[in-house]
C-alpha cells in the first residue's frame, strides 16, 4: 500500500522571500493514489497583512482570519497527516517554498524536496504547449468547477485529486473500487462458491467444425490455412 498526500496552500501574497505568509493550508489523503476520504485543513492567522492581488484571487481579508489559530498551533497537526511519503501539488515549488518558510520560522526541518511531485510538471509533459492551470485540467478532464468562485485550498485540493487521478490513469488501475472501499462506501464483489477449480474445455462439435469450415472457405486466402 503505497500512501501519499495531495495538498495546496493559499497565502497573503507571491514571494515567501518578502515576508508573505500562509493563510491556509489543506491537504487530503491519497492511497495507491486513490483519495481515501481522510484530509487536513486549517485557516491560519498570518499575523500580517494580505496583498489586494492575492485576496481577490482567494477572497480571504484579515477579518476572516481574526480569531483563527496560527501556524505554530497547526503545525504538528499538519506534520503528523503529511508523514513522510509523497507530497503532490500543482506548481508544487510555490507550496513548498511557502511551508518550508513556516517550518523554518518555528525551527523545523524543510520538506524534503525529493519528496516533491508536481502535477503542472506531469501536465506540461503530457500536454505540451496546452494550458494547464487547475483550471484547464478541470475543463480537459470534464471535472466540475461550478463552485471554484475562488481559490479555496480545500476546493482547490478535490479538483486536484480528481485531475491527478485522470494525469496518472488512477481510475483505469482502481477500477473506483479501492476508493470507494477507502472511502467506507459499500462494494458488493461476487465471490463463487468454495471448493476445487475443475476445468470446463469447450470443445466444437462436429457440426460447429464443419459451419467454420465452410465460412473459412468464403475467404480469399486465409492466411491461417497457408501451409
Amino acid at each position: 500500500m503505497s500512501r501519499s498526500v495531495l495538498f495546496d496552500t493559499e497565502t497573503t501574497g507571491l514571494d515567501p522571500g518578502a515576508g508573505d505568509r500562509v493563510i491556509e493550508v489543506a491537504a487530503l489523503e491519497l492511497v495507491n493514489d486513490l483519495p481515501t476520504g481522510r484530509q487536513f485543513h486549517a485557516l491560519v492567522d498570518p499575523g500580517r497583512d494580505i496583498h489586494e492581488d492575492a485576496a481577490r484571487v482567494h477572497g480571504y481579508s484579515l477579518a476572516d482570519l481574526r480569531g483563527k489559530p496560527r501556524f505554530e498551533e497547526v503545525v504538528h497537526d499538519l506534520l503528523g497527516f503529511l508523514g513522510d511519503g509523497r507530497l503532490i501539488a500543482h506548481n508544487a515549488a510555490f507550496d513548498f517554498a511557502f511551508l518550508d518558510l513556516e517550518f523554518s520560522l518555528l525551527g523545523l526541518p524543510r520538506l524534503d524536496p525529493a519528496r516533491m511531485l508536481c502535477t503542472l510538471e506531469l501536465a506540461r509533459a503530457r500536454y505540451p504547449g496546452l494550458p494547464n492551470s487547475l483550471d484547464a485540467l478541470c475543463r480537459r478532464f470534464g471535472i466540475d468547477l461550478s463552485a471554484r468562485t475562488t481559490h479555496n485550498a480545500l476546493l482547490d485540493c478535490r479538483l486536484l485529486a480528481d485531475v491527478y487521478v485522470e494525469l496518472t490513469g488512477g481510475r483505469q488501475r482502481g477500477l473506483a473500487l479501492g476508493a470507494a472501499a477507502q472511502a467506507g462506501m459499500p462494494v458488493f464483489v461476487y465471490r463463487a462458491a468454495a471448493g476445487p477449480r475443475v476445468p470446463r474445455p469447450i470443445l466444437p462439435s462436429a457440426a460447429e467444425f464443419a459451419a467454420h469450415a465452410a465460412f473459412i472457405a468464403r475467404l480469399p486466402d486465409p492466411v491461417w490455412t497457408a501451409s
